[in-house]
Order: C-alpha cells, then sequence, then structure tokens
C-alpha cells in the first residue's frame, strides 16, 4: 500500500500537490454547506472565496512584475485556498467591512512574500504574517473553521501525504506532540483529569491543530533544512500553540506562534537565494546534459546538497516552475553545475531548462539535504547509484579530488546503457589520485561491455558480499530512482545491514 502511495507521490510536485489537497478541502466545502455542517450557506462560501481568489491572483501578479521575479503559479493558489479555508464567510452578503477585510488580508498575504523577504527570501509564512498584522491594524483575527469535525479526516489524509512526500514527518509529530502535551498540561491544571478525553478529542479534531501541521507548518520556505532545527522548530510551534498563554494584552495565535517559529527557522537556516546565469551547458552521457552557472553571489554548500530551483516559463504543466535539483559541482569549484537527465515528453520545466540560452538566469533557494559525507574521515563507505541519481556522488567524489582527502569508498553506479554512464572522467581521476574505484553496471543484455570496472547485469546481493567483504562496517549511501532506493534497503536490510548505516537521498529531483 505505502510503495503505491509513494509512487503516486514521486509523480507530482510537492507544490501541486498541496495545492491540488486544499483545492479538494475547498470542494468538500460545498456539501458540508449545503447541509449545514459548517457556519455558513454555499452563497456566502462563494461571496468569500471569489474575492479571495481574485485579490490574491492580481496582487502576486502586481508584486513579481515590480520586483522582476518569476511567478510560481502554485504558490499563489495555495496561498489563497488556505486564506478560503481559515477565513469565515460573513454572514451578510452586503457587509462591506467583512469585504474590505477578505481585500486586505488576501492583498497582504501576497504582498508578504516580497515586503517582508530578506535577500529575496520570505521570512514568514505568508497567511500566517497576514493574520498578524491585519489583527494590530483592523482588529479581525482568522477564525480557523476549517478545525471542524467533518473535515479533520480528510486533514489528516491530507497531512500524512504532504510529510510523506516532502519527508517531514518529524516536522509534523514534533509539533503535535508538543501541541497537545502543553494543552493537555493546561487542561489538568485548570479542570483536572476528568475531562481530559474531551479536551484531547477537541484539540485534535476541533480545532486549527491538523490543518496548520498540514498545510502550513511544513511550508518549505520557512522551514528549517535540518532534522533537529525541524524538531526543535516544531515543538517550538506546538508550545505557543495554546491561545491561553499570553504576553501581557497580547493572546497568542496558532498564527502569531507559527509566525514566532519562523523567526526561530530564519535565524538557523541558511539565507541565500541566488541569481545565477548560464554560462556553458554540455552532454555529459546520452540525453544528459550538465548546466554550469555562475552566481551573483557566494553559495557555500556542502558536498550532495541540493537547492529549489526556479525557473519561469508561460503555461506550466501540472509540475509547475520549481524543481529541486542536486547540485553536482564541488564547493571547491567555482560555478555551480546541474546534471539533468531528459527522458522522452519532459516537463515544461524540464523543456524549459533543456532550451536556457547562455546568458539567460534562473532563481535557486532552499539550499538544505543531510545526505552529505561523515564528518569522520575513516568512515568506510559504499556509494549505490542510479542512473543521474549520481550527482550527489559526483559533488562528493570531486570535493575529495581537490582537497586531497583520503576515504576509502566504493563506488557502484548502475545504468541501462554504457552511452548512459555519466562523470566517468571525474571518477577515474578519483581512482588514480585517490584509489576511489567505480564499479560500473550496465543493465541492459544487448550492450557490449570491456574493461574489469565493468559489469553486465544488476548490482546485487552477491556481488556485495564478493566484492565488499566489510561491508557490515560501511554506510551506504543509495541514490537513484525511488524503486531502486526501495530495493536496496531492502536487499542491505536482508543483508544484517544496520539501519543507521543506510542513508538515502530525498532525491530532489522528483519532489
Amino acid at each position: 500500500m505505502l510503495a503505491r502511495i509513494d509512487q503516486f507521490l514521486n509523480k507530482i510536485t510537492m507544490y501541486r500537490l498541496v495545492a491540488s489537497l486544499l483545492l479538494c478541502l475547498v470542494v468538500l466545502t460545498i456539501p458540508l454547506a449545503l447541509f449545514h455542517k459548517v457556519p455558513f450557506t454555499l452563497v456566502e462560501f462563494l461571496m468569500s472565496a471569489i474575492p479571495i481568489l481574485s485579490i490574491s491572483y492580481f496582487t502576486n501578479r502586481l508584486f513579481t512584475w515590480a520586483f522582476d521575479v518569476p511567478t510560481n503559479t502554485e504558490s499563489v493558489y495555495i496561498s489563497a485556498l488556505i486564506l478560503i479555508l481559515v477565513v469565515t464567510p460573513a454572514t451578510s452578503i452586503d457587509s462591506m467591512s467583512y469585504f474590505w477585510f477578505v481585500c486586505w488580508i488576501a492583498a497582504l498575504t501576497m504582498a508578504s512574500k516580497f515586503l517582508f523577504a530578506i535577500q529575496k527570501k520570505h521570512l514568514f509564512n505568508p497567511v500566517a504574517i497576514a493574520s498578524v498584522v491585519t489583527v494590530f491594524t483592523l482588529g479581525q483575527s482568522l477564525s480557523w473553521w476549517v478545525g471542524n469535525l467533518y473535515m479533520a479526516p480528510f486533514v489528516v489524509i491530507a497531512g500524512f501525504l504532504i510529510a510523506r512526500k516532502i519527508k517531514r514527518m518529524d516536522l509534523v509529530l514534533s509539533f503535535l506532540l508538543s501541541a497537545v502535551l502543553v494543552t493537555l498540561l493546561f487542561g489538568l491544571l485548570k479542570t483536572g483529569s476528568g475531562s481530559m478525553w474531551t479536551l484531547l478529542m477537541r484539540t485534535l479534531f476541533q480545532s486549527p491543530i491538523l490543518f496548520l501541521a498540514a498545510f502550513m507548518l511544513t511550508e518549505p520556505l520557512t522551514t528549517p533544512p535540518t532534522r533537529m532545527m525541524r524538531i526543535i522548530y516544531g515543538s517550538i510551534v506546538g508550545f505557543l500553540f495554546l491561545p491561553n498563554i499570553h504576553l501581557g494584552s497580547v493572546y497568542l495565535t496558532p498564527e502569531l506562534a507559527l509566525v514566532i517559529g519562523n523567526l526561530f527557522s530564519y535565524l538557523v537556516s541558511p539565507k541565500e537565494k541566488l541569481c545565477l546565469t548560464l554560462q556553458e551547458k554540455r552532454l555529459v552521457a546520452k540525453d544528459t546534459y550538465e548546466f554550469r552557472f555562475s552566481s551573483d553571489k557566494h553559495c557555500p554548500f556542502l558536498p550532495g546538497q541540493y537547492l529549489e530551483f526556479t525557473i519561469g516559463h508561460t503555461s506550466p504543466d501540472d509540475r509547475g516552475n520549481r524543481r529541486y535539483f542536486t547540485v553536482a559541482s564541488s564547493p571547491t569549484e567555482k560555478e555551480l553545475k546541474l546534471g539533468v537527465k531528459f527522458y522522452p515528453e519532459p516537463s515544461t520545466l524540464k523543456n524549459k531548462l533543456r532550451y536556457l540560452n547562455i546568458g539567460d538566469t534562473v532563481v535557486a533557494s532552499q539550499r538544505a539535504g543531510e545526505f552529505v559525507l561523515p564528518k569522520m574521515i575513516d568512515q568506510k563507505i559504499v556509494f549505490i547509484a542510479g542512473g543521474i541519481g549520481v550527482t550527489p556522488f559526483r559533488s562528493m567524489i570531486k570535493h575529495c579530488v581537490d582537497t586531497h582527502e583520503k576515504r576509502d569508498i566504493i563506488h557502484l553506479y548502475s545504468n541501462r546503457t554504457v552511452d548512459d554512464i555519466a562523470y566517468k572522467e571525474v571518477f577515474d581521476e578519483a581512482k588514480e589520485t585517490l584509489g576511489i574505484k567505480t564499479h560500473y553496471f550496465v543493465t541492459d543484455p544487448g550492450q557490449v561491455i570491456s574493461g574489469p570496472e565493468m559489469h553486465a547485469g544488476f548490482i546485487d546481493e552477491a556481488f556485495i558480499k564478493n566484492e565488499i567483504p566489510d561491508y557490515q562496517d560501511r554506510l551506504f549511501y543509495l541514490s537513484g530512482p525511488h524503486m531502486m532506493v526501495v530495493v536496496f534497503e531492502k536487499i542491505l536490510a536482508d543483508m544484517h545491514v544496520p539501519k543507521d548505516h543506510i542513508k538515502t537521498d530525498f532525491f530532489p529531483g522528483f519532489a
């Protein structure tokens, strides 16, 4: 079951997944309104949703034009749909004060991405900061009507899909655990233990907690990139989630808790947003190109990390105009490199990338990833790569070569054909200078192969046991298509390799 879910999730980008799930919740609201399960009518709901969508769209277009940055269509709709689900429609469609409130918060939500930003990276969740500012300017706040018993099961499903897609279950669980524990503790102090179960059920299914965790806490631009910092971040927001906590006359709200958490995230996260200019593109394997970019500023990354790229283009398909790519270059190299495999019928983003001209620019941010070399240089390692999943290993091995850092690394690299092998010159140099040996596996039985480092067929348990007798002492790094990674996780588990000796890449090319 989980394998099928992962297969589905790999076919859709994170932004499109979130937008689609939010749209499903909005559509679900229609029958709930018709059967009086929400505190407004269908007409009132539509009279709220339409101006929110319209104002959000046009405000975003205005600011992207003024700031001359690419538009991310999914980001606009995600913020607008969240607003629709947290702002209760007015019970009177003639209420002008409500209309101006809706226009103000929708416009401010979009504007916040540009106004509350440092180095072109926004600091706060747009809906949360817009709500906080609105409280202090208009004295009106979000109602969070989506914290509804009838919506809760669907929000739970959506939250699970999002957290599994972006590998952020640690963040969601740390937030939920912290928020629930603090809520129960305060409830116990105030009312005793008699109503604790009722309080728990109300907190989980009749409050914003699930929706906040699923759709707002997980926003990537305001989330720390490392696991430990994510857990701390989730715990901070969870602790502050309880509305009974206040500072003087200012009571904490879910959106204020999130804004405070965003400040923590900013302090512990990478700050850069890069403008990259294409300098060269070259064919490095069959249908695989290397793109070499210069940057407007220094980007301090670790070998194996990735960046989110925004490539503006008209009429993007269902994968949008943002994509994560692992950096193929080493930090020792002057320019930033990407290795990208182009399959038949590529996405519109990949098509735009493929036909970039020298001098064209793209935007990169969100440096992240813990798929990096261990700090202990004497730790023995095995790299297992499939196809273009070799890019983090190209970065790591090139870094070792350039810094003369000797590590005990064995590299197993699988492709369908000989022509699909990328970066062989880098791996050959590593063999000559550092003794890092790469074994190449070619799975197409019709291929003619030669040389002791070339092997016909698939990487399997027998090869690992024969060629790497000390495999149980090594760290295994797995990078490639999701199903390949899953298969090797099982193979290594059957070989009794400890789970903490297996590192899998959150292969961001599929995110």
